[in-house]
């Protein structure tokens, strides 16, 4: 059995070129967590190996009393996302149930998320990446909205920044998003998803 109760994979592209594009909202998120958790000694945040040293990742508490979390970062590209994830809840000997995968979401707008368990992939390749090296698509979700461009090709939308206007909403969204990420670790994920899919900006 694994000492650690939950891997939270956060999905994106590794390097600067794709930092503050909206295909990497997941490492966003993870990187928000460890910033709250840093000098929070009851946390333990600590750097660990990545099994098969395709991701960066650590170990941390997010509520001090509960079981401690594997945060994972792939560096392998989007695409390939599975080829990370799998090895690390293989090596931790975890079950894909053990899984929160935070990704950017399409088909929901800028200021919405939404947490689900199981379900398609709905064309998003990191999903699709996982879901495949798994063998199932029965682990945790949690959709943080981008919308979908205007005009122009989706490829290029994703890959490109957020603009100056929308980073007020995404510092929102990531603030709600970590909120739910500690009652995740505290009560569960019946409370979590319901905390997260109630989720309004208010405008």
């Amino acid at each position: 059995m694994s000492s650690f109760s939950m891997l939270l994979a956060g999905l994106g592209n590794p390097g600067p070129k794709y930092a503050a594009t909206r295909h990497n909202f997941g490492f966003l998120l993870v990187d928000a967590l460890r910033e709250k958790l840093e000098g929070r000694a009851s946390a333990g945040l600590a750097p660990v190996s990545a099994a098969k040293g395709k991701g960066d990742m650590w170990q941390a508490r997010p509520v001090a009393n509960k079981p401690a979390w594997l945060l994972l970062k792939p560096m392998t590209f989007m695409n390939l996302s599975g080829d990370a994830v799998a090895p690390v809840l293989r090596f931790y000997k975890m079950q894909p149930d053990q899984l929160l995968v935070i990704h950017d979401e399409l088909d929901l707008p800028l200021g919405r998320m939404k947490m689900k368990f199981g379900g398609g992939n709905a064309g998003h390749n990191g999903l699709k990446s996982i879901a495949e090296r798994l063998g199932t698509n029965d682990f945790h979700r949690l959709r943080l909205g981008v919308g979908r461009p205007l005009v122009g090709e989706t490829a290029d939308y994703v890959l490109s920044p957020f603009t100056a206007e929308e980073l007020p909403t995404v510092s929102k969204i990531l603030d709600a998003a970590l909120k739910a990420l500690v009652t995740f670790a505290r009560f569960g994920s019946e409370r979590a998803t319901e905390q997260v899919n109630s989720f309004r900006i208010a405008s």
